[in-house]
Parts: C-alpha cells; structure tokens; sequence
C-alpha cells in the first residue's frame, strides 16, 4: 500500500505563542543543523569524528576553552564530543548531563525524493537524515551553548553535553565508552536525553508535551534456515527461503499480549484528556478493569498507542540464495524486537521460536554491543522508571506551558530505545524531552524523507535556551 503524505504548512505548526530566536540566533542554528545534516554518520562509511570536531570547531571560535572541549573515543571513526560549560562558582551542585548521539540509520539516495545528506527547505519543512533522530536536537543544544558562551552566561553549575557515536546499531557506543572509560567528564546529578520524549502533534495542533521517564528494550533476532541447495530445476519442498519467509509472515501476524504498567497507566489516564471523543472513550474503556478489547483493538491501529501496550517484533531485513539458478544455500532474515519493561530479550527470543513454530528455522540473538550471533539472548530486562523530579519537571513545564498553551506535560515510556539505558544503569536518572513537535502520523526518523518542520526545530531552539537557564539559576527571558 502506497503511504500518502500529506504537507501542513509551516503556518499552521506554530504554537499559540513562542518567542521566536531572533535572526542571528536562527542564521546561527540553522548554519549548525545544515553542517551536521551534510556529515555523513553512518556506521557503514560514515564518521562521528568529523561531527564531533566540526562542533568542537564551532564551541571553540565562541570562546570555549580547549580542555573543556575534547573529541575521544575507541576508533578514529567513533569518537565523541564531550564539551563542558563551567558553573559561576566552585563548589557548586553536580552538573547536568545531555547526551545526543551524532550516528544516523543508514539511507541510500536512491530510496529518497531529495539526498539525504543535504539539508533541504522546501514546504515549511527540514529534509534529510537525522533532522527527527537526532541531528536536529544536536543541533539545538550546541547553538544553546554557543549562546551561553556569547553573552556570558555562567550556570550555577556545569552543564555537560556529551554527543556520541553509535546508537543507532554500531558497535562503539559513545555513551557506554564513555562512562566505562571517561567517568569523570560525564559524571552527573541528572541526564536529559532529547532522543526521547517531545511534542505530539496532529495537523500541527499540540497534543501533548511527552517526557520519557522508562523505555522498552531494543532486540534483534536472527532467523536462519539452511539447506544443501542445488539445481534450480529439481525443486525440492524444504527450500530454505520457504521456510523463513514462512516463518516471517507467522511473525507479521502475531499478536504480543496487551499489557499496562504504571508509566504508561498513567499516561493513557491523561492522554484521555486531551484526545478526540473515540480515542478518550476508548482509553478509558482499555483502563476499565477487565479492559475492553474492541477498544485495545482500535486504538490498536494507531501504531504509537499500539507500541505503548505490546511488545513488538518486526521484519527488517532479509537475505537469501547465492545465484538465479540454483537452490538457496541458506535464507537469513533480521526480526527488531521492542520489548515492554519486565520481560528479557531471552523470554522474547523464546516467544519468536515459539510462534515460529518451524524447526529448520534457527531464531538466535544478535548482540547490539559486539554484532556476535549467539543461541540464546540476555537475561537482564529494561530498567524501572526513573524517579520524577519535581526540579527537572517543573521547570519544564512552566516554560513549555508558554510554547505549546494546553497542551498537558505527561510522563511517558519510549517505545523505541535510547541512550538513556547506560546513564541510567550508572546511576544518573535520565530524562528524555527533545523539545520537537511532530504530528504523530509523521514519524519519519529511520525513515524514507526524513523531515522536521522549519517552526518545530526553531521552537526547539528557543525552547531549550530558557529551560537551560531555568534549571541553572538564570532568567528565562
């Protein structure tokens, strides 16, 4: 089925009220979004490096100094920028910590109506790869410091942005490296994660303004059948791409079991608020005790909601046969599994096996840290929600209440996974909040023509220079 998108002006996806940058500060953010668009970060010929001393470049013309300014990491392609802006006085509270990773998902040009590694402006929005995930936030947070440093702001305690190589699928995470390697540049009393979290939109109206305090756990299974082949005229019944593509399409109508936990409980209750009269009726019947499933069913269509409530499997990838006249060998596909908080990657990989159903299919776990292809997954299951801060929050939601008026602050979990599983696992409760507003059903990240509306990234500017200030002892003005 062909996917009809539909183009909202950018008119229409500004909020009731926001104190737009002024040019220099939107000439400035947009040179700095344009640089790190045109940087290609892909793990296969890409390079975090190069992002990293291209901005290490920018801090330090603003008047960073050099040892609070370091690009470091495992490889010459993997390296991270760690940048540091120092509190007013000695002795002051730990520091704040955001963290935003510089890799992109891989994109072919081909795929694309413009090149994903040019930045593009047509029709109110921002084209090419990582404007939604997560250049575009990269991009606001290094303009934010910039910012600082320009007009000589100085927090009342460090503020630390970390922006890291390979979270979306490398093998040289910058975060975990960093915490494993560097402790002392990115120690921290809290994190902000902009990968997760932000403002949903529908036709360019705020919903909601979502912060993720938990998220599900990200998994990839392997499925392999394997066979001795042969001549492409004897055909025989056990053909080996039969078999996973079999074994695929049992997955695509599989079903993982309706489940609510006290995150995303909560956030259905107010979401309730503020949808249309199906959905709300609808989310209060799935709240209901026992849950009505005709409602689960139709909010079921929305693939967000449906992502808050199940664990989901998908087919990403698939690799088959060696040449057009023989036999397939061996057939290989790639299932992505986003797992709900509770559940291990092994009790998943047990699930796909089962659903499977096929014993020529061999369903095994791919590690995301080293690539290695193993029979049987991890134990550990996703970590529970951080504590909620109401010196985090509620500065967050005074100035967001300017930006996008009514739109309710909920707490949320990321149906995706982030960066925010390392900081968390090292103690440093993570919050995840990009300050970017996207109409639901135009999540692009990962996706073909990745797009970020011209208003959504210039708010996002705005916006995190005042929460910055609120949160360190200065004036939102």
């Amino acid at each position: 089925m062909k996917t009809v998108h539909i183009l909202i002006p950018a008119l229409l996806l500004a909020p009731a009220w926001a104190a737009s940058p002024a040019e220099p500060v939107r000439t400035l953010s947009r040179a700095i979004l344009q640089e790190l668009i045109e940087i290609n970060t892909t793990d296969s010929v890409g390079s975090t490096t190069v992002a990293a001393e291209a901005m290490r470049k920018r801090l330090l013309a603003a008047g960073f100094a050099p040892e609070d300014t370091v690009v470091l990491g495992p490889n010459e392609r993997k390296r991270n920028l760690v940048v540091r802006l120092r509190a007013a006085h000695s002795g002051a509270a730990k520091p704040i910590l955001i963290v935003g990773h510089l890799d992109v998902v891989e994109a072919r040009r081909a795929d694309w109506t413009t090149d994903p590694f040019r930045l593009v402006e047509q029709d109110g929005f921002f084209y090419g790869r990582g404007t939604q995930d997560m250049k575009g936030a990269d991009a606001i947070m290094v303009t934010t410091l910039i910012r600082f440093a320009q007009e000589g702001y100085r927090p009342d305690r460090d503020i630390i942005l970390a922006l890291t190589a390979d979270e979306e699928g490398g093998t040289s995470n910058g975060v975990d490296w960093l915490l494993k390697n560097h402790r002392d540049l990115v120690d921290a009393d809290f994190a902000l994660n902009p990968d997760g979290g932000g403002i949903t939109t529908e036709r360019g109206k705020p919903l909601d303004v979502e912060v993720a305090s938990t998220e599900k756990l990200y998994a990839d299974f392997e499925l392999k059948a394997v066979n001795p082949g042969g001549h492409s005229s004897l055909p025989v019944p056990d053909n080996a791409i039969y078999h996973v593509a079999d074994a695929l399409g049992r997955i695509e109508r599989a079903v993982f079991p309706f489940e609510l936990n006290a995150v995303t409980r909560a956030y259905f209750g107010s979401l309730a608020k503020a949808e249309s009269a199906q959905n709300a009726a609808d989310i209060r019947a799935m709240l209901a005790d026992p849950p009505d499933t005709a409602a689960i069913a139709r909010l079921g269509r929305v693939p967000q909601f449906n992502a808050e409530v199940r664990t989901t499997c998908v087919a990403t990838r698939f690799d088959a046969g060696h040449a057009n006249n023989a036999l397939p060998q061996s057939a290989r596909a790639i299932v992505n599994c986003r797992i709900l908080p509770g559940h291990s990657a092994e009790e998943v990989r047990l699930e796909v096996e089962r659903i499977v159903a096929d014993p020529a299919v061999a369903v095994r776990h791919i590690s995301d840290a080293t690539a290695a292809v193993s029979d049987h997954a991890p134990l550990e299951k996703a970590q529970a929600p951080v504590a909620m801060r109401s010196d985090v929050l509620g500065p967050l939601e005074r100035v967001a209440a300017k930006f996008w008026p009514g739109a309710p602050m909920l707490v949320d979990m990321e149906t995706g996974a982030s960066d925010s599983k390392y900081t968390n696992a090292a103690g440093i409760p993570s919050f995840g909040f990009s300050a970017l507003a996207v109409d639901r059903d135009d999540v692009r990240a990962h996706g073909k023509d990745e797009r970020l509306g011209v208003t959504s990234y210039y708010d996002g500017v705005e916006f995190y220079y005042q929460y910055l200030k609120a949160l360190t002892g200065g004036a939102a003005k």
